[in-house]
Order: C-alpha cells, then structure tokens, then sequence
C-alpha cells in the first residue's frame, strides 16, 4: 500500500519537539523503563513482604506491643511503596519512605525482640525484607546513594543479629552467610537497574538526535519547497502578466494584462497559505477542466482550441489545478518562444479517472537535454509541478515543434 507523503508529514507532526512537556518527549524509553521497573519492584516485594508477614505472624508473641509497633512500622510503608509501584504514582516517595522506616526498623530490632529467646539456625521476619529494602532505595534514590544502600544495609542486619545474640560463635556462621547473600543480591539488583537505565537513555538520546535531524531537514526541504513554488509563481503569473502588458496593444489586450496582473499579485500574497488552497482530493469535473484551459488560452491572448477526446469524468482537485497550471505554462512557453505558431491543447482520456493534456506548436523547438536548472518554467512549473501530484511529463521538441504531453492517472 502507497503511503501517501502528506500523511507522514502530518504524523511527524504530531511528534512533539524537543524540550516541551517537561522532558516528557526526550525521556520517553526512560519512562517505560521506570514503569518496569515499579512493577518488578511491587512484584518481588510481594511475595517476600507475604513471607515476612507469614513468618512475623507466627511467631508473635500474645500481646506484644513493640513488635506489634514495628510490625506496622514496616508493612504499611511496603504496602504503600507496592500500591504506589503498580500505580505508577508517587513510587518514589513511597520508595524511598519504606527505605528509611526499614533501616530504622533494623537498628530498633535488638530493643524490641527479647534478646533470651535465640534462634540462631532460624533467620527473624525482617531478614526476608533486606533486598526489598534495597530495591525500594533502587526506586526511590540517585545511583550513589544506590550502592552505598546495598551494601550498608545487609551489614547493618548482620550487627543487629550478633547484637541480638550476644556475638556467640553460633551466630556468626549464619549471620556470615545471610549477610553475604543478601550483599550479593543487592549489588545484582542496582547494577541491573543502573545498566537497564543507561541503555534507556541512550536510546532517549538517539531518539531525540534522530527527531531534530528529521526537524532539521523538514524545515530545509520546507524552504526549498517554498523557495521553488515562490519562483514558480513569479515565472507563471508575474512574467506572463508583464510578457502580456508588454504586447498589449488594443483595449482588450490591455484589460487582459490588468487581469492577469490581479491575478498574479492575488496568488503571490497568498503564497503562504495553507497547502488546502492549492487543492484537495474532492472530484473535479472533466469539463470544468476544460473550461479552466480555454480561459488559460484567452486571459494569455492565444489564439487556439481546445480539443477534447474522451473527456475524464472526474479527477482530484489538486490532480486538475497541477495540470491546469502545467499546460498554462506550456502555452505561454510556446506563445514566447514560438510566437503561438499552431499551438494547439487536446484534452484526452481512455478511462473516467485518469487525464492526459497535449500542447503542440510549430516553433523552432529546443534542445531538450540543454534545458538549465534554472529554467523553472519547464523544471519547476511543468516537471516538477506534475511530479508532485505522481504524474509524467514528457517534453519533444524539435525543428518541426515542441510538444508537451502532461498525464496523470491514479495509481
């Protein structure tokens, strides 16, 4: 299927620029990672969070306040920094408030367990909690602060639980290996979390560059779309309005040229007007097609028909203004250059949507292949005028004449 290049520039139009929104464009793969993330975060939080909480139920003694204190010190925070996490608001804030409620938690423990009861082979409710600590500071801190948490954290539950009992031999083999395990992990969880982030930012950054380089060389081609279309216009309107004033010679003439010169100056002050103007994709008669190029032929003074074989029922708008606008320079091409020596338009169509115009004289013709690039009257306003609306132009010239056959059919 064709895509159609309006349709692409109104999509990319619709890509906001950079630096609007607040950073909201440049960080978009940036979003989408801190979104995963949040979400992995409340995942593995929730299975140890129902563990911890499974394990501090169980061995919670009858009307124990402090350990029921902490215990609400601990989860009401990991269920906000959860439900905030699958949200996506405020996890930060809750993140980094179970960061500190967890650590405050740890070096509270020692005051709050009884410190006979001793279960060295068994690892406390607050052990399954130590990397999700970490992972709420992955969320909630800056990269620094990251590492100093992962690895600050299991020691301060390995102190706590030498602390707790009492720094015996049988202590410290477990506590070495909780301590190492939970270091390990942790260092895992914010080198992934910093790398994911880095490659998210990367990505950001080519986004952004790939974005200005596209707006960059849309404005160019932009100005040089108007450039040649302003140039067109002057050629098209402006000169054939002069070359007219210049040979006017009856009253008629003359009228003809003040026409013409209306015209001109009407489209060059509506140059900047939206593309809508040039013409849409509403059905435009054949015959109205005709009409248009009879007055081509009077307001130029030419004195010529215009044939019709099998006239088109109907074409876009933009398709009938492009050639409408093409044989117009064509005629004045052959009524400067050949004097209007049997000139001559035939209109044509071997099927309803589809159009071809013919424009032939008698000149002395041109070397086709010498024509310059700057000769926009046939390189901007007929070749390049059909090409943008997909049609053909095919220009022969020669000692017996020029003939310029425009077409256009749907493709």
């Amino acid at each position: 299927m064709a895509v159609e290049p309006r349709s692409i520039r109104e999509a990319w139009s619709r890509i906001p620029s950079p630096g609007v929104n607040g950073g909201e464009f440049e960080r978009f793969t940036g979003q989408r990672m801190e979104r995963i993330l949040g979400i992995v975060t409340a995942i593995g939080s929730t299975a140890l969070g129902m563990q911890a909480l499974l394990a501090a139920l169980t061995r919670l003694p009858r009307a124990d306040a402090p350990r029921i204190a902490m215990m609400i010190m601990v989860f009401v925070p990991l269920l906000a920094m959860i439900v905030a996490c699958v949200s996506g608001r405020w996890a930060r804030q809750a993140a980094g408030t179970f960061a500190v409620a967890y650590v405050l938690a740890l070096l509270l423990w020692p005051f709050v367990v009884n410190p006979a009861v001793r279960m060295p082979a068994t690892q406390p409710w607050i052990f399954f909690l130590v990397n999700v600590g970490v992972a709420a500071a992955m969320i909630a801190f800056p990269v620094p602060l990251q590492f100093a948490w992962a690895a600050a954290v299991p020691f301060v539950y390995g102190y706590v639980r030498l602390v707790q009992g009492g720094f015996e031999q049988s202590y410290w083999i477990t506590t070495a290996f909780d301590v190492s395990f939970t270091l390990i992990l942790g260092m895992v969880i914010v080198t992934l979390a910093w790398m994911f982030r880095e490659v998210a930012r990367g990505v950001d950054e080519v986004r952004s560059r790939a974005v200005t380089a596209y707006a960059d060389a849309a404005a160019a081609t932009a100005a040089e779309e108007e450039r040649v279309s302003v140039a067109a216009l002057m050629h098209d309107s402006v000169l054939a309005a002069l070359i007219a004033a210049e040979r006017a010679e009856s009253e008629r003439e003359r009228a003809l040229a003040a026409g013409m010169a209306r015209e001109a100056l009407t489209r060059l002050a509506n140059t900047e007007a939206s593309v809508s103007q040039e013409g849409n994709e509403e059905p435009i008669a054949g015959p109205q097609i005709v009409a248009e190029l009879r007055r081509a032929l009077s307001e130029l003074g030419a004195d010529a028909v215009v044939e019709e074989r099998g006239v088109p029922a109907a074409i876009p708008e933009r398709v009938a203004r492009a050639l409408v606008l093409a044989a117009r320079q064509a005629i004045g091409n052959a009524l400067t250059h050949a004097g209007g020596r049997g000139l001559h338009v035939v209109v044509e169509s071997d099927r309803p949507d589809a159009m071809r115009v013919t424009v032939v004289d008698n000149g002395p013709g041109f070397d086709v292949d010498a024509i310059g690039a700057d000769r926009l009257g046939i390189r901007a306003s007929i070749v390049a005028r059909m090409a943008a609306i997909a049609g053909t132009a095919d220009i022969r010239s020669g000692e017996a004449g020029t003939t310029v056959i425009l077409g256009w059919q749907p493709s």
